[in-house]
């Protein structure tokens, strides 16, 4: 299975302002948090439920021109 690739769509709130560096190298990096939260269908009655108390955070990072989108997008 070389060559593959995984897709996973985050949809949450930014844990913190984005943080803007640079590697060794000079390339643009970008450091951020996202907060996401479980939510689902109930099967039975059809309503929308969410669990607020389980908050999970994920770290992320982006490089050159994923980083200048990150910056242009999300940062004020």
């Amino acid at each position: 299975m070389s060559g593959s690739i995984n897709k996973v769509i985050l949809v949450g709130n930014l844990g913190r302002d984005p943080e803007v560096g640079a590697l060794q190298n000079g390339d643009r990096v970008v450091r951020l948090s996202i907060a996401t939260s479980e939510k689902w269908k109930d099967k039975s009655s059809g309503e929308n439920r969410e669990i607020n108390e389980s908050v999970s955070y994920t770290n992320l990072r982006a490089h050159e021109n994923e980083a200048d989108l990150v910056c242009r997008l999300l940062l004020e």
